[in-house]
């Protein structure tokens, strides 16, 4: 069991289907007292089941049993309605936009004890642990290149793949052909909406953007590099 505070958010309705995919947030606010504010105002019509402050405290706002609204218009694995089959975990954490930095040992100590007891409760396969760049590529960024993906799969909960340097011509904006059909296949298969057009458009730049944010955080330029196609390849096989 882990220590929860009890936050209700009158932000959630009914669920048509029990949860099976995670999604990893972060607040993008000043601070975490105004994110859970903003998470329980009803005028906002934005929620999360969870919220996990830098020093480690998790707040509950929505029961797991509900929808809460955390991921807007998203996609992941053939599924639309991810909020209908989320659970969605709001990491307190300024973003981007406020001062976007590392997260705290103690935080991610309680995501990871988070997602242990949710998983506990729920089927929730390790490709179906995502972040919100992930489910809603372009539109937006979080958790972010500097959240510890690699840290949570080593405890169990995700996937991760560490490749080494692989040569090959990077492929970019504009670039049409074979080389971009497969990479925009590859990314379907692994969960992302992206169908196969042979074009790398501002879709596939967002989409190999968030896979970097995610899965090559060394680099976040949406540029398909060698390196980047290798670590595609390397998780679909070990997703199988």
């Amino acid at each position: 069991m882990i220590d929860l505070i009890e936050a209700p958010s009158p932000n959630f309705d009914a669920r048509t289907a029990p949860p099976e995919i995670l999604v990893l947030h972060y607040t993008g606010m000043k601070t975490g007292s105004e994110a859970v504010e903003r998470l329980r105002d009803p005028a906002s019509k934005v929620s999360s089941h969870y919220v996990v402050e830098e020093d480690g405290r998790i707040f509950r706002l929505v029961p797991e049993e509900r929808r809460a609204w955390h991921a807007g218009a998203s996609y992941w694995k053939g599924q639309r309605n991810i909020n209908g089959v989320s659970i969605g975990v709001e990491i307190v954490n300024p973003g981007h936009e406020f001062g976007y930095r590392d997260f705290p040992k103690a935080q991610i100590d309680a995501v990871i004890a988070l997602c242990a007891d949710i998983r506990g409760r729920w089927t929730i396969d390790d490709g179906h642990i995502v972040g919100h760049s992930d489910v809603a590529p372009g539109r937006k960024d979080d958790p972010g290149e500097l959240f510890p993906w690699k840290r949570l799969a080593e405890e169990g909960h995700g996937y991760w793949v560490e490749v080494p340097p692989a040569p090959g011509a990077a492929l970019a904006l504009g670039d049409e052909g074979v080389g971009v059909f497969g990479l925009q296949a590859g990314f379907t298969r692994l969960g992302y909406d992206l169908p196969p057009s042979g074009r790398f458009d501002e879709a596939t730049h967002a989409v190999v953007t968030a896979f970097q944010r995610h899965w090559r955080q060394q680099q976040v330029d949406g540029i398909a590099d060698g390196a980047t196609r290798a670590q595609l390849i390397a998780l679909l096989r070990l997703a199988g």
